[in-house]
């Protein structure tokens, strides 16, 4: 009986190829990690410091349109990082929260004049240096820049 042989024989001249091509392969993806990893003396990819949320909003004087304009937040890998967003609007609600109350404390004050004004009769608009006016007069004093020469 004759003995089998198998079906595939492989040449000394394939696994040449193999082991070089192998070879090459190693050498490759070794050369590439280098050049990304910084392979020795400088490192390529250093260590980048985290970006932190340097409130540019004043703190010396009230808040302005452009400041708002102005403001960046830093990213996160998913968006804005929330405690940073948090820390803005709560600076600016605050802001707003403040003109409010200011805005309330002077629209109560100017009520205020205009009725003590109504019951007192004083005339509201008139302009320091104004003389009272006549009964025969149509206007309140002189006009302006106009000489008291008359």
């Amino acid at each position: 009986m004759a003995r089998s042989e198998p079906d595939e024989v492989s040449a000394p001249g394939e696994m040449r190829v193999f082991w070089f091509l192998l070879l090459t392969m190693v050498v490759v993806v070794t050369a590439v990690t280098l050049a990304v990893v910084g392979g020795g003396g400088s490192p390529v990819l250093q260590d980048v410091t985290p970006e932190r949320f340097t409130d540019p909003l004043p703190a010396t004087r009230p808040v302005g349109r452009a400041d708002v304009e102005a403001l960046r937040l830093p990213m996160a890998a998913r968006g804005y990082r929330m405690a940073d967003v948090d820390e803005a609007l709560s600076r600016l609600g605050a802001e707003l929260a403040e003109r409010d109350a200011r805005i309330a404390e002077l629209e109560s004050a100017l009520a205020g004049v205009q009725a003590s004004a109504v019951t007192t009769g004083t005339d509201l608009f008139k302009q320091p240096g104004d003389r009272p006016a006549e009964p025969g007069d149509q206007g309140h004093g002189p006009a302006r820049g106009e000489d008291d020469a008359r």
